[in-house]
Formats: structure tokens, sequence, C-alpha cells
């Protein structure tokens, strides 16, 4: 009986994340496929829109199929794929906050902000729906977590450094950080997104996960998860843009295709030491003294 009353619990915390995520997953099927089909549609530099192309390339065919088919799993129980799920709802808030803070305004401005907006809503949805305590428990005790911190802390202090160091040289020489020059933007979209959305997270999620708390295994997660799947995006970003002829573009291919396969690693050595089968308890329910260590 008790079993019961836990699982219809779960049913009823995670609905609105799934629905609001089949949403988001059929928006974003509309928003990618138009970016990458329809003649005209961005009105950004070259530069620009090879980024929108190369996250448009990614987010329907690894993006999308991730999100609806980790969210069906997750609601069936699944730790795994409750991870997996979170961190896809993390990568459409933060690719398609570049969408409507960076791009040029264009006919799908309206299903940016729509995405952006419910993946936000179904994250919090979901997050208040998952007990962290129950699903850091299900975390083996040879996880690396120390090896997967430092990761993430080596990740936050090489992109706030390159940041922060851009940001002051301008103040002291007035010229401007090279990416501000290269999208023709006001300001600097990366910077912003980045050091607000990014960094804090992985800075704490790393601080936690060393400590062996139950939200830095949350956090390392799905900012791994996110990780893998956006650099993989920026990689195949700058092959667009060294086909269209972008000086230095090339060069920034085996950068990102090193992150996207470091944030795999780190993703994979998580998931496979996360306890196997179906939990109820990974929902916010009365938790129980059972531990998978």
């Amino acid at each position: 009986m008790r079993s019961r009353v836990v699982q219809e619990h779960r049913a009823v915390s995670l609905e609105p994340a799934a629905t609001l995520s089949a949403i988001v997953a059929a928006l974003a099927v509309v928003a990618s496929a138009g970016g990458l089909f329809l003649r005209g549609l961005y009105r950004d530099n070259t530069f620009v829109t090879a980024a929108w192309r190369g996250s448009d390339v990614v987010t329907l065919i690894v993006a999308v199929p991730l999100l609806a088919g980790a969210a069906r799993l997750a609601i069936d129980g699944s730790r795994r794929a409750l991870l997996v799920w979170l961190g896809m709802l993390d990568y459409m808030l933060y690719a398609y906050a570049y969408y409507v803070f960076g791009a040029a305004f264009n006919r799908f401005f309206l299903i940016y902000v729509a995405i952006f907006a419910l993946s936000t809503q179904a994250l919090i949805f979901a997050l208040a729906g998952t007990d962290a305590g129950a699903l850091s428990a299900a975390f083996g005790p040879r996880t690396p977590v120390r090896a997967i911190a430092a990761y993430m802390l080596i990740v936050a202090a090489g992109l706030s450094a390159v940041y922060v160091a851009q940001s002051i040289g301008f103040i002291v020489t007035g010229e401007l950080p090279a990416i501000v020059v290269a999208t023709g933007h006001s300001t600097s979209i990366v910077f912003a997104i980045d050091l607000s959305l990014l960094v804090p997270g992985l800075v704490l999620g790393g601080f936690w996960l060393w400590q062996r708390r139950p939200w830095g295994y949350l956090l390392a997660g799905i900012l791994n998860i996110k990780g893998a799947v956006y650099t993989l995006g920026l990689a195949v970003g700058s092959w667009q843009a060294a086909k269209a002829g972008i000086p230095g573009a090339a060069a920034q291919l085996p950068f990102w295709g090193l992150l996207s396969l470091c944030g795999t690693i780190a993703s994979v050595a998580l998931l496979r030491r996360l306890g196997t089968g179906h939990d109820r308890r990974t929902s916010q329910s009365p938790r129980r003294d059972t531990h998978s260590r």
C-alpha cells in the first residue's frame, strides 16, 4: 500500500514537468529544423549563423531524442533516465537562452522564448519532484567523485579566467574581446550567460560533489550531460564555420570535441555507478533508510 502511494505521488510530482518537456521537444524540432532548412531565417553574420546551425543539428538529432526518451523512462522510475532528462532540460534552457538573447530578431523569436521559458519551468518542476538524498544514496562507493569534481572546477576556473581577463583587458586597453568583434553583438552574450548560468553551477556542484553531498551528485549529472551535448554542438558549429571560410574556426573544433568527450566520460562514469533498476524514491517522498551503496 505504501509503495502504491509513493508511486502515485511520483506520477503527480513529475507529470507537469513531463507535459512541459513534450511541448519543449516539439517546439525544439520546429526551431532546429527551421534553422537548418528555412532559407533566410537567420539574419546574423556568417560566424554566428554557423554556430546556430551547429546547435540545430545536435538539438534535432541528439538532444530532442534524449529529452523525449529519458522523460518517458524517468516517469517509469529509472534513476539514470532521470539524470539524463534533467540534463537535457538544462540543455534546452541554456541553448535557447543564446537564441533569445543573442540571435538577430527573426520569425522564430517567439518559439525561442517559449522553449527557454517552458524548459526553465519544466526543470524547476522536475527538480522539485526529485529527492536528491535518495538519488545520491544510490551511487556506489567507487563513484569517481573527486575526479569528476576536479574536472568541473577546472572548467569553471578556465571559463572564468578567460572571461574575466578579457573583460578587465577592455577596462585597461579599451580593446573589445574577440568574441564581441566576431559576433558583431553590442556585448558578449557568451560571457554573460556562462558567468550567470553555467559557472556558478559548476563551482557549487564541484565542491558539493567533492564533499559527497546529495546536490553535488545531482548537479554533476545535470551539468556534465548538458555539457557533453552542448559542446558537441559547438564542435559542429566550428566545422560549419570552417566550411564557410571563417579564419581560425577549424582550430576550435578539436577543443570543443575534447570537451564533449570529457563531458561524456564524466557522465558515463556517474551513470554507470548509479544503482541499476527503477527506484520510485528519487521523487519527493518519505525517505526510508535504504541505500544502494
